[in-house]
């Protein structure tokens, strides 16, 4: 089954399946199926065509995937561009929700070590 161009894993429930798709989470593919009436344990392969539409349908109508994408970027943009607190610390590739930096921004800083200790090799046995 594909959504939006996204393949839909066949073996995994569809509560957790629908996740494969940008911008659906676990409470959005849950509220899908509710609006569908399809049970969340049920597997993509399991589903009858006219199910696979049903839910097509409805997750169409929110704004996914590329578009999603592209909307995020150009809200990161306009934050660079206006020179706002967050663009600056998005331009810098630092922590923007007001985590701190001394330790713990490893993920963001790209896993950046700088300390002594760190870089350094075991001595090499004599």
């Amino acid at each position: 089954m594909r959504i939006l161009g996204v393949t839909i894993p066949d073996e995994k429930r569809l509560e957790v399946s629908l996740t494969a798709v940008y911008g659906v989470g676990r409470s959005r593919a849950k509220e899908i199926l509710d609006k569908v009436g399809i049970d969340y344990g049920k597997r993509a392969k399991e589903l009858t065509a006219d199910e696979e539409a049903k839910i097509r349908k409805h997750v169409e109508e929110f704004t996914l995937e590329g578009d999603l994408k592209r909307e995020v970027a150009t809200n990161i943009k306009r934050l660079k561009e206006i020179k706002a607190h967050r663009g600056v610390r998005h331009s810098k590739k630092l922590p923007v929700r007001g985590q701190r930096t001394k330790t713990n921004s490893r993920t963001v800083r790209g896993n950046v070590r700088k300390t002594m200790g760190s870089g350094r090799r075991k001595a090499e046995k004599k």
